[in-house]
């Protein structure tokens, strides 16, 4: 595979480039030539694996049972997955977290001696954000209840559902969200950052002092000295700026700590642990709050070329928030795309920034301690997805941003979108364009005055052991 032909090419660019530094390698891209895609709005939903939510999907690479160690709890060497709801737990704002940290993805892995995953762990991680309870036994071995996951089940009928999309890393969302806009995380070679730094806000505004773990070559994860959140290394945006292309990031602004509000847009906004961003005149013309605003964009014609939309906690799938508007709020967003005179041209792809601990099925190749990680859903939609179709083609969150570069000629970061395979299979620029069809907005829980309540989130990170990542 393009993937690891490309790792010694990718390592040559990363030590030409200089680790954590603000240079762009430019190389040549490979642009689809077709002209017939001038929007990319990538949404990014929060942690569930590919089985978790389309276990059962016709055709695609799934299961109904896992491998499990052999415990009280796992008498044949199987568990069977159950249903589970997206809203999973004790009451609104209180769901049911699991485990999704660098150590909960070794102990899912089970590396053999050979150094591949045997994927029968995930009986063996604990509750929590970062596994701070007790034993989950059979709980990661779940997947939605179909009466919640079907407006997913029913735009990767329509369209294209990616069944071999894997996340880079072994960790989880902060490091997801620098993926979607950097391709790397690597300080100099054979040091990464992994998990998540301290403290919230998680970027250039966090508190003096925080700072992120770091997983090193041999393994080994030290928080300290560990890195504080505010890096220096390319992404997108310096490449769309240089050919003026237009972008913004969709989120909600970062409530103001140490008084917690919903804090996605302090924690899920990759743009946020980037200095140049962050303190460049982009942070307050490319970072649109609330997310809600693209609403108001597409509707006056000025949707951007790129955008990213981040969604509220309680939009957003995530396990710890007790709530299950994320299929709502998806189903919004692509209604009001397809809709609009948008659609002829654009391309939506709907990504999960990671496994959230749920269990999957597809064993991810061991390139190095940071890489890669779990399997999770990709759904693309758009005029020129190819219909009921099922990609069988392993992607990486590179083959998203190698996807942007091409679209709109920008050359290349030269991190993971060098590596990674083109996503270009998934598209026919000759077919009948598709034609959209507004689906019903699915009903959701009244989790919104409790997500923005301070009490209420409080008593969510007191659950939940800190902030959900």
């Amino acid at each position: 595979m393009k993937r690891f032909r490309s790792l010694i090419l990718v390592a040559a660019l990363a030590a030409m480039a200089g680790c954590n530094s603000s240079n762009v390698i430019s190389i040549p891209a490979n642009g689809s030539g077709t002209g017939k895609i001038s929007h990319v709005v990538v949404m990014v939903q929060e942690n569930r694996s590919f089985d978790n939510i389309f276990a059962g999907f016709p055709g695609a690479n799934t299961t109904m049972s896992g491998a499990c160690t052999p415990k009280p709890w796992c008498k044949t060497g199987q568990i069977n997955l159950h249903s589970v709801k997206l809203e999973a737990g004790v009451g609104l704002n209180q769901g049911t977290d699991i485990d999704h940290s660098h150590n909960g993805w070794e102990i899912e892995c089970d590396a053999n001696a050979s150094n591949v995953c045997q994927m029968d762990g995930f009986d063996l991680i604990r509750y929590g954000e970062s596994g701070g309870g007790p034993l989950a036994k059979d709980f990661p071995y779940a997947y939605i209840d179909r009466s919640e996951s079907k407006p997913y089940w029913d735009l990767a009928k329509r369209y294209t559902l990616a069944d071999d999309m894997f996340f880079d890393e072994t960790a989880s969302s902060f490091i997801a969200h620098q993926m979607l806009i950097s391709g790397t995380v690597q300080i100099k070679p054979g040091e990464w950052v992994t998990d998540q730094p301290l403290n919230p806000p998680w970027g250039c505004d966090s508190v003096p002092g925080d700072v992120a773990p770091i997983v090193y070559a041999n393994g080994k994860v030290k928080t300290y000295p560990g890195i504080f959140p505010c890096f220096k290394w390319a992404t997108i945006a310096d490449l769309l700026d240089a050919k003026h292309v237009s972008w913004l990031d969709y989120v909600d602004a970062n409530p103001n700590y140490p008084k917690p509000g919903d804090f996605s847009g302090g924690v899920w906004n990759g743009f946020r642990a980037i200095k140049k961003i962050f303190h460049g005149p982009d942070w307050k013309t490319n970072i649109s709050s609330p997310n809600l605003n693209i609403f108001t964009d597409i509707k006056s014609g000025k949707l951007p070329s790129l955008s990213y939309v981040i969604p509220s906690l309680y939009d957003s799938d995530h396990p710890a928030s007790g709530c299950n508007g994320g299929p709502w709020w998806v189903t919004k967003v692509v209604n009001a795309i397809g809709t609009s005179p948008y659609w002829k041209n654009t391309a939506i792809i709907l990504i999960w920034d990671d496994w959230g601990g749920w269990y999957d099925n597809a064993p991810p190749t061991i390139i190095n301690p940071s890489t890669l990680g779990f399997r999770v859903p990709m759904v693309v939609i758009s005029p020129y997805a190819k219909p009921n179709n099922v990609a069988h083609t392993q992607y990486d969150f590179g083959s998203i941003l190698q996807y942007i570069e091409q679209t709109f000629s920008l050359g290349s970061l030269g991190t993971d979108d060098a590596s990674a395979n083109s996503m270009q299979d998934i598209f026919n620029y000759s077919q009948t364009p598709n034609k959209f069809t507004a689906a019903p907005l699915p009903k959701a829980l009244p989790c919104k005055s409790k997500i923005t309540n301070p009490k209420a989130v409080e008593e969510l990170l007191k659950h939940d052991g800190g902030v959900p990542e």
